[in-house]
């Protein structure tokens, strides 16, 4: 029975989306056959949130992963050290970074490559540097290299020299809570849901200038979800008097999550870049209508189930968030459109495909 090391160093219960990859990933490992052995290696902060869904024992680090530098250290030596220590046949880091070198073979998950493709967005400029030693550091000490969708396999192939015989892509799935009750949809006011962390790439002022170009009596409400501390889109929601119709809110629970995905007249996710789009997933899943920016990892994500804006397009986004309110039959479309896409992606699929590779991993190691 194959022994894997997990990576949880970054897993602190408030890394998003990477931390619900990890989580519905190893949920569904858990659920296929006993074939394989996974022992989690976990931040300070991960040891204190609920680790029910991990199929396997859990190893308490002592490392925090919310201290930039403790983390790196973690990752670059100790992640190594304690596959080492436990004897494992393999190591899987699910969260883009991983150990620098490694006796056993290891497999690296990379989601997107936004510090290379992108640096302009990236909100904290002095890490881009190091985080760009590490991801290489990381290819290079890599078996295989996974990733979930095919723009980010280019770039992993353009930036970092992976071979592309080295790669796997395994898409993401969506995964929405349950009780979402979208008999309730509009029941609130119309309103334009929007998800995510506050980094420049999301791009979620083009919704504030969005709404600001609509007539007053026609603006539907926008809430975004996913801020910590002080606000950066609040100064604008000011300067664009537009307060009155946009809530600018933190992370929210599952209850929250239900009633926003209940009530909601549609998601809409402006980013200018992503590695993937659980969001948009999650929501086609509930059966909410969805408008994407036209990048090209969208389109691979809501196919002919979304409406597309230009990210840099405001007056587009308008009229595109004003019809989707406004008219029934597009909203019918994009409603019934949804759940059939979303159910193309599914954990259990992302779980068989990662076995696959954690096998070719393993059996590169023997050759």
């Amino acid at each position: 029975m194959p022994r894997v090391l997990v990576d949880l160093l970054s897993y602190t219960g408030t890394k998003g989306g990477m931390e619900t990859y990890t989580r519905e990933l190893y949920r569904a490992l858990g659920e296929m056959d006993d074939a394989y052995e996974y022992i989690g290696y976990v931040s300070t902060e991960g040891a204190t949130c609920d680790l029910t869904w991990f199929p396997g024992r859990i190893i308490e680090s002592g490392i925090s992963g919310e201290n930039r530098f403790a983390w790196a250290w973690g990752e670059l030596t100790q992640v190594a050290r304690a596959a080492r220590r436990e004897d494992v046949d393999l190591v899987h880091a699910p969260a883009t970074l991983g150990p620098r070198k490694t006796t056993m073979p290891t497999v690296v998950t990379m989601h997107d490559m936004l510090y290379w493709s992108h640096p302009e967005y990236m909100s904290t400029p002095l890490y881009t540097t190091p985080v760009k030693w590490m991801e290489k550091a990381a290819a290079r000490n890599a078996a295989r290299v996974i990733t979930i969708s095919p723009e980010s396999a280019d770039e992993i192939v353009k930036y970092l020299g992976v071979d592309r015989g080295d790669l796997d892509v395994i898409p993401l799935a969506g995964s929405t809570p349950d009780g979402v009750d979208r008999s309730l949809a509009g029941s609130e006011g119309p309103m334009i849901l929007a998800m995510g962390n506050r980094r420049p790439h999301k791009n979620w002022s083009a919704l504030l200038h969005a709404v600001s170009l609509l007539p007053r009596d026609l603006r539907p409400r926008v809430v975004i979800t996913g801020g910590r501390g002080d606000d950066p889109l609040a100064p604008l929601a000011d300067e664009l008097d537009v307060r009155d119709w946009v809530d600018l809110r933190g992370w929210v629970d599952d209850a929250e999550v239900r009633h926003l995905y209940s009530t909601a007249s549609a998601l809409a996710i402006p980013s200018y870049a992503e590695g993937f789009s659980l969001p948009a997933l999650e929501a086609m899943a509930a059966g909410i209508p969805v408008l994407l920016s036209d990048i090209r990892v969208h389109r691979f994500v809501g196919g002919d189930a979304a409406e597309y804006f230009a990210p840099d397009d405001h007056a587009a986004l308008a009229a595109s968030m004003r019809a989707v309110v406004e008219d029934a039959e597009l909203r019918q479309r994009l409603t019934d459109a949804g759940p059939p896409r979303a159910a193309e992606f599914t954990w259990h699929r992302t779980a068989v495909e990662t076995r696959a590779s954690f096998d070719r991993a393993l059996a590169g190691s023997v050759s």
